[in-house]
């Protein structure tokens, strides 16, 4: 493991502001639409607040310039007739602007018209940094100070000596004034370099840069990340707290990615605000750290982190062992003999699947304990023959236990009945256009099915003593342990290693997992189910399976078929 909270080296510093030129560049153009032209390119280069050069020329748009614009700019057909084409001036300026940081007021009309004049010539553009100064001065400026960020808003609150007039080069260089101005209010807030001030304009706080350097310490490998911090628990001791955990096949560039602009979620700002430092565990695969990460969210419980927190609010349903046995929603599986049906994501999903399975089977929905021997009055389900209602003695023990027995069938083998059910009743809906009920009626269904594709996947890998496989990964191949749907041991064999022996040295070291209760994995439901995504991607290859890795015929059906097979059409395709 990694621990990173690391100073700032030289190289880490980015280019100085005070010896990087600046070219600041402002257009005159035909427009604003795509087929506008430019009219006029004026620039002022500087560098560590001096003055180097300067740019201007009319440009011959070849294209008429519509009055307004004229009137706005005073430049008219006749000052551009004689002017040089976009193609004799986009070179020369290019040159002038070399090895620069492009800079306008609204950079993105600017930058966006020499772009594509570039591109009209079929000249490349060079990979300058562009700074637009209206960010610079939301960053910078507050309401109370001005009103709007409008280049002459900003030369009057500076006191621009020559204020802009829509003609390029006085533009340019009263953009000159209010970027210089701008970057002593900024300086005050450390930002020194060209790269602190560009992560400034697109939102990043300072203190969020300044912890950039953590992300040089990492390794540029799979694994995971955790940002800690040290912080006050209940008591008032201080502990090492696990904020945030992550994963990543490359573990520097996504860690560094929290402190760019690329990183906008709210809750991380304050998360890289609090941690003080990150912690970093390299693994041999990509699953591996998938499942690291899951175990590592499990244990912790980090505050930043909204997935896989929660394993214990997943729902089961039960089918309960006692005389006349019944449906019943659990938070948990016991080793008592019952069947169990899911998991299912919450409750209302859990609700609805078994509504699923009162359409299909009449089996009693009280919860009243029932005895043979002492009938009592059946309720109203019975009197609407949705219950075959045991409680008055209308059926024996040994019937309803047939019943029972359909349902546990649906439950662990064969979805059809469930599916089939409301079939008239989908088909009536849908010819009296009633659409949104006969959508909510497949909606419970597509909910039914797809917990029983969840449990087929998970029962059936669940049910593996030892399953070893491996696939072709980038470089070399990648082997896994899974004993009881469980990751018990990962190794990466490079190019010219025996893949099989890597496998079976793997098992040799692998982590002793004791046998479940049946039905359910060793690990978490999550972890089961990434390690069967991994399993039934293209390329794995088996070279273990202690037990049946396998699913019953029926036990699921695409969602895509299932409208077409709750109507009683043949679906052309199932799971299983």
């Amino acid at each position: 493991m990694t621990s990173v909270a690391a100073q700032p080296s030289f190289e880490d510093l980015g280019r100085p502001l005070a010896t990087t030129p600046f070219v600041v560049v402002d257009l005159e153009t035909t427009g604003a639409g795509p087929d506008a032209t430019i009219t006029e390119i004026g620039a002022v280069r500087v560098c560590g607040g001096e003055v180097e050069g300067e740019f201007q020329t009319l440009v011959n748009p070849h294209a008429h310039i519509p009055p307004l614009i004229s009137v706005l700019t005073g430049i008219t057909d006749a000052m551009v007739a004689d002017a040089p084409r976009a193609d004799q001036v986009i070179p020369p300026f290019l040159e002038f602007a070399r090895g620069s940081v492009l800079v306008a007021h609204n950079a993105g009309f600017d930058v966006g018209f020499l772009k594509r004049a570039c591109a009209d010539q079929g000249v490349r553009w060079p990979g300058f940094g562009v700074l637009d100064t209206v960010a610079l001065a939301r960053g910078v400026l507050t309401r109370d100070e001005v009103p709007n960020v409008k280049l002459a808003t900003l030369a009057r609150h500076f006191h621009v000596a020559d204020p802009p007039n829509h003609r390029a080069l006085t533009d340019a260089r009263a953009t000159v004034t209010v970027l210089h101005r701008l970057l002593e209010r900024v300086g005050n807030l450390g930002v020194s370099t060209v790269e602190d001030l560009l992560e400034f304009t697109r939102g990043v706080s300072p203190e969020r840069r300044a912890k950039r350097t953590w992300a040089k310490q990492v390794p540029s490998a799979p694994g995971v990340y955790q940002f800690v911090a040290d912080l006050a628990d209940r008591d008032g001791q201080v502990r090492r707290q696990v904020l945030y955990v992550g994963k990543s096949v490359n573990l520097r560039s996504r860690v560094g990615s929290y402190f760019t602009a690329s990183e906008k979620r709210p809750r991380m700002e304050e998360m890289i605000r609090i941690a003080t430092g990150v912690e970093t565990t390299t693994c041999r695969t990509a699953l591996e750290a998938e499942v690291l990460e899951l175990r590592l969210i499990a244990a912790h419980a980090p505050r930043y982190n909204r997935r896989s927190k929660f394993p214990e609010r997943q729902q089961w349903i039960k089918l309960t062992r006692e005389p006349f046995p019944r449906l019943s929603v659990v938070r948990t599986v016991a080793d008592d003999g019952a069947c169990y049906f899911g998991p299912l994501s919450r409750r209302s999903a859990a609700e609805d699947a078994m509504l699923a399975l009162y359409d299909a089977f009449p089996i009693r929905q009280c919860t009243t304990r029932l005895s043979e021997r002492t009938p009592s009055g059946r309720c109203a389900l019975g009197d609407l023959g949705k219950c075959v209602a045991p409680c008055d003695g209308s059926i024996g023990r040994a019937e309803y236990a047939r019943l029972v027995e359909e349902v546990r069938a649906s439950l662990t083998v064969d979805v059809r009945a469930v599916v089939h059910a409301p079939r008239e009743r989908l088909a009536a809906l849908i010819a009296q256009e009633r659409f949104e009920e006969a959508e909510r009626l497949t909606g419970r269904l597509r909910g039914f099915v797809r917990a029983a594709t969840r449990a087929r996947r998970v029962g059936a890998l669940a049910g593996c003593a030892q399953l070893v496989a491996v696939r072709r990964a980038e470089v070399g191949w990648d082997a896994h342990v899974i004993r009881y749907g469980r990751l018990a041991a990962a190794a990466h064999a490079r190019p010219g290693e025996s893949v099989v022996g890597v496998a079976r040295e793997a098992m040799a070291v692998a982590e002793q997992v004791p046998t479940p209760v049946p039905g359910l994995p060793a690990a978490s439901i999550e972890e089961a189910e990434r390690i069967c995504s991994w399993l039934e991607a293209p390329g794995v290859r088996l070279i273990e399976v202690d037990g049946e890795w396998g699913w019953p015929l029926h036990g699921a059906i695409a969602e895509a078929e299932l409208p077409r097979f709750a109507l009683g059409e043949a679906p052309s395709a199932s799971l299983g």
